[in-house]
């Protein structure tokens, strides 16, 4: 049976420029709520919030192209009855640039242990209440309708690392037909709002070559706008990461965005970049910011540190954000240490312009054809503590 995946072609992506170099480029993918170039980073907004951060902050500060939603988070409240009696996720947040949805195969992972799955799919109780939920393909595809998302992911399973090669040769199978099934729910089914939306297969198969190989074959016979990587930054070292991400960006169609789930630091952005990855999304800025992580040009922050106490310096020279230039490093240190709100704010503004900054630059060094050196440049200086 010949697979297809309707409407993709109201969603569409243009390759512009291949790095000379390595295998980086730049893309423009479009979707009825606007252009998103790339490579791009998605803030995350599991709930329909990027936590701390307003989304006048996100559009006109951190000028994110598109933003992260997570089914199963946003399943389980608002719930799909309110999302789709205000007309869908876009609207319920005041968010009118494009948007992604992640099925909930991950958060269904992370609850391994009140979890059962079945060729059926997936049963488990929520983090909240305790109530039991039944997450089908299908039932995923259901919920991503409500949503609204412009782009919408296949439901999975998400292997842990380490898993053994049976188990994930069992896992990616079992994701494989699941896949099957939503795209015949997505064929069954229309958009809700107005808009479409476009399915993204996802790649499984752990840290085993063969069987990441084995899978970006299959879901690249699924004609779709773009594909994701999955299962990766799950706890394997950075060499399996980027090898895996080689194996599969090799197969998966040239024309079609690549996207790497869940990662990462700004070092394994640059380097899946470099392997022809083109959208990432990762907790990781907004979380690590919460903490007094802040990322910059020269390195990497610790503002709780007692060397900042009375440093009077713009918290980032470097930055674009307003917030780089109008606090000190003092300053904000201050405010971690008195657990004041406005730390959270500020630094979690900091750390997304900081990532959306990295990735507009490292489209102007692909489309420079200096990408390469650049990048073997940036790796070294970003991973250095400050």
């Amino acid at each position: 049976m010949k697979l297809c995946v309707v409407n993709i072609d109201a969603l569409k992506f243009q390759l512009q420029t291949q790095d000379p170099a390595s295998k980086a480029r730049t893309g423009l993918l479009t979707t009825d709520h606007g252009d998103i170039r790339t490579p791009i980073f998605m803030p995350v907004g599991t709930i329909g919030s990027v936590r701390a951060v307003p989304q006048t902050e996100l559009k006109e500060v951190v000028d994110a192209d598109i933003i992260l939603g997570n089914t199963y988070h946003l399943h389980l409240r608002p719930g799909t009855g309110v999302l789709e009696e205000v007309g869908g996720l876009h609207t319920f947040m005041g968010w009118d640039r494009p948007m992604l949805t992640d099925s909930g195969g991950y958060q269904v992972y992370s609850l391994a242990e009140n979890r059962k799955l079945t060729e059926e799919g997936a049963t488990f109780r929520s983090h909240i209440d305790g109530s039991k939920h039944l997450f089908t393909p299908e039932r995923v595809m259901d919920i991503q309708r409500s949503i609204g998302a412009d782009i919408v992911m296949a439901f999975d399973e998400c292997p842990p690392y380490p898993s053994t090669y049976e188990y994930a040769k069992q896992s990616m199978e079992l994701t494989h037909r699941w896949l099957h099934r939503c795209v015949q729910r997505m064929n069954e089914t229309e958009p809700l709002y107005g808009h479409e939306q476009a399915l993204f297969p996802i790649v499984h198969g752990s840290t085993y070559p063969e069987l990441r190989r084995a899978s970006a074959h299959a879901v690249a016979e699924v004609p779709s706008l773009g594909y994701a990587i999955g299962g990766l930054s799950v706890g394997e070292p950075h060499e399996d990461m980027y090898a895996m991400c080689e194996e599969v960006c090799d197969i998966l169609p040239e024309d079609a965005p690549r996207y790497m789930m869940g990662v990462g630091t700004p070092v394994n952005i640059l380097e899946n970049i470099a392997l022809g990855v083109d959208m990432f999304d990762c907790v990781m800025p907004t979380r690590n910011a919460r903490t007094g992580t802040f990322y910059t040009w020269n390195g990497i922050m610790n503002m709780k540190n007692e060397k900042w106490k009375t440093d009077m310096s713009p918290l980032d020279p470097q930055g674009t954000s307003p917030v780089d230039h109008m606090y000190s490093k003092a300053y904000v240190r201050h405010l971690f240490h008195a657990n004041e709100l406005l730390a959270l704010y500020i630094g979690s503004v900091h750390n997304l312009s900081f990532y959306l900054d990295l990735v507009r630059e490292a489209r102007t060094q692909i489309e420079s054809g200096t990408f390469r050196a650049w990048k073997d440049r940036m790796v070294v200086q970003l991973a250095q503590r400050v």
